[in-house]
């Protein structure tokens, strides 16, 4: 089966700013894939290229198998799309906003908005501009979905909803998915996301950290606290296997994230002298996500010894002096 969305070196640069740096990227029909990252990590500008209405400096991308460069159009009657700020035009009531989209696609799309805004309790003779925050999210997912799209894109949709109504918008994604269409969700919501997701992309100053699904991320990554008699003590080499993605200290306590760790390492920190103890512990997606975006130290093992960190927080500090 074709991927829904693939991606491949997709590179954009803006004058003093690479948005995007040879993101690689796959997405499963039939899914629920979250595409994580902070404000100005390059998702919207992700979003922008497969939706056609940004050319990339390279690469290339396909979305339901069209070139959204070649084609925007033919992408845009495949796929729904709903931002965090939507462009309704204020002056309609949510009727008349629902006719007049139905123009563009025609078919079954007016019985399916109408059903929608009923669903959701929304009258169909009030004016947009006289809608709460979360009205208008209802009516612009309900617009975006009454053409039945392939491919639900949504980016920062529950930014500003109260609680109940994330919660609505977010079930109705695994909803979506459950019926085989696919959904990529751009969001920085991280908790959210964690209950509905079924494949996690990071992506950090334009980079892709990685990708993978929900449960081989959470199972594959813990965090193992390490007690010592002096806090400068070195802590072993793991295997190149493992990925050591922070490290910190505090006091006697050294704290790691570390990927692909297995029990019977344990034994290398246990015998090391000066180690008196550790323990271990899953981790949240959000603690994932800040770990990975605080930067991997790399394959193998963490720093040699905390004071290096001192060291170069002072050679960054004096050469921004300089």
């Amino acid at each position: 089966m074709n991927h829904v969305i693939t991606t491949t070196d997709l590179t954009m640069r803006f004058r003093g700013c690479d948005a995007l740096l040879g993101v690689d990227l796959n997405v499963e029909p039939g899914t629920v894939f979250a595409l994580l990252g902070e404000n100005g990590a390059g998702k919207t500008t992700m979003i922008r290229i497969l939706t056609g209405f940004q050319k990339p400096t390279s690469g290339s991308a396909s979305v339901c198998d069209i070139d959204p460069m070649r084609d925007p159009l033919g992408v845009r009657r495949r796929v729904g799309y709903v931002s965090d700020a939507p462009a309704l035009y204020d002056w309609m009531t949510v009727g008349e906003i629902g006719w007049f989209a139905a123009s563009f696609y025609g078919g079954n799309f007016h019985p399916a908005y109408g059903e929608a805004i009923r669903r959701y309790e929304i009258p169909e003779d009030r004016k947009i501009r006289n809608l709460s925050k979360g009205q208008r999210a209802k009516v612009a997912l309900s617009l975006s979905l009454a053409h039945d799209p392939e491919l639900l894109i949504l980016d920062e949709p529950t930014s500003g909803l109260d609680p109940m109504v994330r919660r609505d918008f977010l079930e109705s994604m695994i909803d979506r998915a459950a019926a085989g269409r696919t959904v990529f969700l751009s969001s920085h919501q991280i908790s959210e996301v964690e209950r509905v997701a079924d494949t996690i992309a990071i992506l950090h100053q334009g980079k892709l950290r990685l990708c993978c699904p929900l449960v081989e991320l959470k199972d594959s990554i813990i965090e193992l606290t390490v007690n010592l008699d002096d806090p400068l003590i070195a802590l072993p080499k793991l295997p190149d296997s493992t990925e050591t993605l922070c490290e910190e200290t505090y006091g006697r306590q050294r704290r790691l994230v570390i990927r692909d760790f297995s029990s019977d390492m344990h034994s290398l920190f246990t015998s090391r002298e000066g180690v008196v103890g550790t323990s271990e512990r899953a981790l949240p997606l959000e603690e994932i996500f800040i770990a990975y975006t605080k930067g991997s130290l790399g394959p193998g093992r963490p720093r040699e010894n905390p004071s290096e960190i001192v060291e170069e927080d002072a050679k960054v500090t004096s050469g921004s002096q300089a």
